[in-house]
């Protein structure tokens, strides 16, 4: 007698919550609001907008810059969450790695903070930028096989010779990634 008093119940709590069933809204994409606005309105993604935020274009571009020994050359980030993370990170302000070598081939430094990880083997050539241990940025000059979270890779830098000029060469070196060019 009690299952049937219990069924009313049951669907009305169902059907309560099928009505907030968030499946049919837009997904939520950081740096973006959850309702997408028309082009031209207000806060929207028109061309000639003067309320957009500039900041907006570089928060949603894939392309970051690296500074090492004065130098700026750019990277290409893939789309993760760990470059997402990374990209609202940069959006506070540039970010400095002490990178050092390792086995002659990589070099790495802390980001002083950690990134979501999302960890695959990877083979690695000259110019991949990963994520190791969630907390650390590794820049390839040779190759290696691990467990890494695939970052991106150095813009025009595919040699071993080309990612160590980039980068100043053999030893420690202060590299600092921020969203857009330096100005």
């Amino acid at each position: 007698m009690h299952r049937f008093r219990l069924l009313p119940l049951m669907l009305l709590a169902f059907l309560s919550a099928e009505a907030c069933n968030p499946s049919d809204e837009e997904p939520y994409r950081p740096g973006t609001s959850v309702q997408p606005e028309e082009p031209g309105e207000p806060g929207g993604d028109g061309e000639n907008n003067p309320d957009k935020d500039p900041d907006e274009d570089t928060m949603n571009s894939n392309t970051i810059t690296l500074t090492a020994g004065g130098r700026s050359f750019t990277a290409t980030l893939v789309e993760n969450r760990a470059t997402e993370a990374l990209k609202a990170r940069l959006a506070q302000g540039p970010v400095d790695i002490r990178m050092e070598d390792y086995g002659d081939m990589e070099k790495v430094g802390s980001f002083g903070f950690s990134l979501p990880r999302n960890d695959a083997s990877t083979t690695t050539s000259p110019g991949d930028m990963l994520l190791y241990q969630g907390n650390s940025l590794v820049i390839f000059y040779g190759s290696n096989s691990w467990s890494y979270t695939r970052l991106g890779r150095l813009d025009d830098a595919s040699t071993r010779e080309r990612v160590l000029e980039l980068l100043g060469g053999v030893g420690t070196v202060t590299v600092t990634l921020s969203l857009g060019t330096e100005r």
